[in-house]
């Protein structure tokens, strides 16, 4: 029989908590942000934080400018009518206003003020380097996984020619075009001294594998990555299926890296809209099983876009140890969600996944996102732990610390050497 917590008792086991969870540094395993090597590529400041892409979509619904004039307005103009439209106007009341909020708040930033000019000059006089370790060291965050494109005219020249890499970064090959647009991309590859052609002939299954290995080993990839539509299916005819089935995944296994499969985007639901017109779909996780029952030997990261797939996902991680499940992507990443599904991974798979990653593009957004994310993350530990100690169980100090670094990355590392 359950017997009730003392005041005391919760009081310590809620400083623990909180404690605990604000110390233990964090392994964000999926972002879009970049090694500061990549030049130009890493956004940050108060012009990037305003036109992230979430932000532009909330304007739109309120701003009626036509989307091509906007479009055609630099970033500072850009950003000077989010800021008046979503800051000023009406009180900044979403996830993803209060994201700026915070993150100005927890650099020492007054906002009260809503001088943004003053904002804009504070930020100019970081260089990149010395302001990634301060976002690094605010937002407690220790390593920080890329989003890799082989395909990224603008990236890809950099890995060619060789990077004085930052060792708090770390490489992640995505390669969506050769499995969302196989034709286009296979034209490109053979351009670039790969013999592949548009059939998954024997030789072109090879040379895609060498395109894989050599970029693996180009960037020293940790894993590789894609995002792929609702309407993925596996086993199948598609493109999609065949070059996962014959390229990606032995290439995986031969390598011994997991595979990322991020199941749910529709792209450009509105075009107009740019990065910001992408949708969601609820994915046959169908798919799913059969690939973690096809490749026992290959290991698979999984998150998804739609609330209506988080059960079954939960369900299939019970029963295939090759899938681990990561975060709150995109859509999900709002403070009601995240406090929802961490909820239903700890009640069915305990500290088997990783709880969050930040998936920021704009590199002050880990401090708002790890911020929120920690604060929803205790509140829902401390409720579990204290049902624990109703049940007769005492939690130590350590024990806690043990649980949280999985949940920060030690099970997704913990994962991938297995």
């Amino acid at each position: 029989m359950s017997s009730p917590i003392t005041e005391f008792r919760r009081n310590s086991l809620v400083s623990l908590v909180e404690r605990v969870v604000q110390a233990t540094p964090v392994t964000d395993i999926h972002t879009h942000l970049y090694d500061p090597a990549l030049s130009g590529l890493l956004l940050y400041g108060i012009d990037d934080l305003l036109t992230y892409h979430y932000l532009v979509a909330e304007a739109f619904r309120v701003h009626r400018i036509p989307n091509d004039r906007f479009w055609i307005m630099s970033k500072t103009e850009q950003a000077e009518l989010v800021w008046n439209t979503l800051f000023l106007e009406r009180s900044p009341i979403s996830e993803a206003c209060q994201g700026v909020l915070t993150t100005l708040h927890r650099l020492g930033l007054d906002v009260k003020k809503r001088d943004l000019p003053a904002l804009r000059d504070w930020f100019q006089q970081w260089p990149a380097e010395a302001y990634v370790t301060r976002c690094m060291e605010l937002a407690n965050v220790e390593t920080i996984y890329m989003t890799n494109s082989p395909f990224d005219d603008a990236e890809a020249p950099a890995w060619q020619h060789g990077l004085l890499r930052d060792d708090r970064f770390v490489a992640a090959l995505r390669i969506d075009p050769l499995l969302v647009d196989w034709p286009n991309a296979v034209r490109r590859v053979a351009r670039w001294g790969y013999e592949v052609g548009e059939g998954l002939s024997a030789n072109t299954v090879s040379e895609v594998r060498r395109f894989l290995t050599d970029w693996t080993r180009r960037i020293e990839a940790a894993y590789l990555m894609v995002s792929l539509p609702p309407e993925f299916t596996y086993p199948g005819d598609s493109d999609t299926a065949q070059v996962l089935e014959k390229c990606v995944l032995p290439h995986c296994e031969e390598h011994g890296l997991p595979m990322a499969l991020m199941l749910g985007v529709r792209r450009g639901v509105n075009p107009a809209l740019g990065l910001a017109g992408d949708g969601s779909g609820r994915s046959d996780l169908c798919a799913l099983a059969n690939l973690c029952s096809a490749f026992p030997q290959n290991k698979f990261l999984v998150t998804v876009l739609s609330r209506e797939n988080q059960h079954e996902l939960c369900v299939l991680a019970r029963k295939f140890p090759n899938l681990h499940i990561f975060g709150c992507w995109w859509f999900t990443n709002v403070p009601y969600l995240i406090d929802e599904i961490t909820r239903l991974r700890l009640e069915l798979l305990g500290f088997s996944f990783t709880a969050q990653h930040s998936d920021a593009r704009v590199l002050d957004q880990i401090l708002y996102k790890w911020d929120h994310s920690r604060r929803i993350i205790a509140r829902v530990l401390i409720e579990k732990y204290t049902e624990l100690v109703a049940a007769g169980w005492e939690e130590t100090a350590a024990e806690v610390e043990r649980d949280v670094r999985l949940l920060f990355g030690g099970a997704f590392k913990e994962f991938c050497r297995s």
